[in-house]
C-alpha cells in the first residue's frame, strides 16, 4: 500500500497559521517557524488579556466611585460599607456609571449609605 504525502494537510496547515499572523511585523507575517511562534504567543496573551479586561474595568470604576464620595465627603469604603447595610445591592459598574452620568442621584445615595452608618 502506497504511503500519501502530507502536502495538501501541510499547505492547509501553514495558510491558516500564515493567515493569523496578517498584520504582524517583519518575517513573522512570512515565514511558518516565526509565525508559528508569534501566533501561539499572540493566542496566549489575548486569552490573558481577556482575563486582565475585566479587572482593569473594577479598578476603573472603583476610581471613581472613590472620587465621587470623595467629593460628597465619605471613603470609599465607608460608602460601600453604608450600602450593604442599607441593603442597596448596586454593582460598582452601574455605581460609576451613576457617578457620571447622574450625580445628583449618586448623592443621595451617599447619603443614604451615611445614615445607615450612623444608625
Amino acid at each position: 500500500m502506497p504511503r500519501t504525502s502530507s502536502s495538501t494537510a501541510r499547505r492547509r496547515r501553514h495558510k491558516k497559521v500564515l493567515k493569523q499572523a496578517k498584520g504582524f511585523r517583519g518575517s513573522r507575517k512570512n515565514l511558518y517557524r516565526q509565525a508559528t511562534n508569534a501566533v501561539d504567543r499572540a493566542m496566549a496573551m489575548a486569552y490573558s488579556g481577556r482575563k486582565q479586561k475585566k479587572r482593569q474595568y473594577r479598578r476603573l470604576w472603583t476610581v471613581r466611585i472613590n472620587a465621587a464620595c470623595r467629593s460628597n465627603g465619605i471613603t470609599y469604603s465607608d460608602f460601600i460599607h453604608g450600602l450593604k447595610l442599607a441593603s442597596i445591592d448596586l454593582n460598582r459598574k452601574t455605581l460609576a456609571a451613576m457617578a457620571v452620568d447622574d450625580p445628583e442621584a449618586f448623592s443621595e445615595l451617599v447619603t443614604t449609605a451615611q445614615g445607615a452608618i450612623a444608625s
